[in-house]
């Protein structure tokens, strides 16, 4: 775990959900053994997309909703956001829990790989959230800077890889997300930051086209 286990769940004790869906996700993800996000990330989610008027979302490797539901709480009533997911079971459930949420209407659901459909995209984003499987994180990353406007925000999720990253990789998916964060800092349409939140998350700005 990257933050102290004590500092961790002052915040979520001090942090109230604003849906009662989204404890319901939280639940069933602990229930699955299903990575999400958590709520400290999925406040700061909600924040960034508050603070930066965003309207057009996309989400690459949606599981089954939870970050989503987040960012759709925070869009505007017109706002949109696109979920890519190659699970036919995560889709079903992230529909149901749009639904009950009242939030369908603010989503677009799509099955498949994200490397095959993102290059088909013709929308550009405020923002994108990656979260697809680790060893396609570099192969990625140039096309979602295609979709990407400028000034957008690419937010990508487990950059620390439980602190895997720190050391000699082992393994394909330590090696891909070490050669990700490279990639980030050596782009020159970016600007970066990266927080020790949860597992890792990156915030990469878009400067030019």
């Amino acid at each position: 775990m990257i933050v102290h286990p004590d500092i961790e769940k002052y915040l979520n004790d001090l942090s109230p959900v604003p849906h009662a869906v989204l404890t319901e996700m939280q639940e069933a993800g602990e229930a699955r053994n299903f990575p999400i996000v958590g709520p400290l990330v999925g406040r700061l989610l909600f924040t960034l997309v508050k603070f930066g008027h965003v309207h057009n979302v996309l989400e690459c490797g949606s599981g089954f909703g939870y970050s989503a539901l987040w960012i759709a709480l925070a869009l505007t009533e017109n706002g949109r956001i696109t979920c890519i997911e190659y699970d036919d079971k995560n889709l079903s459930i992230a529909k149901k829990f749009f639904e009950k949420a009242g939030l369908f209407h603010k989503a677009t659901f799509i099955k498949g790989d994200a490397m095959k459909i993102v290059p088909k995209l013709t929308d550009t984003y405020d923002v994108i959230l990656n979260d697809i499987d680790k060893p396609q994180y570099p192969k990625i990353l140039p096309l979602l800077q295609n979709r990407l406007r400028v000034g957008g925000m690419l937010i990508t999720d487990n950059i620390l890889w439980q602190g895997k990253v720190t050391k000699a990789a082992e393994d394909n998916e330590t090696r891909a997300i070490q050669k990700f964060n490279r990639q980030l800092l050596e782009a020159d349409q970016l600007w970066n930051a990266f927080l020790p939140l949860r597992d890792g998350l990156s915030l990469s700005i878009k400067l030019r086209g």
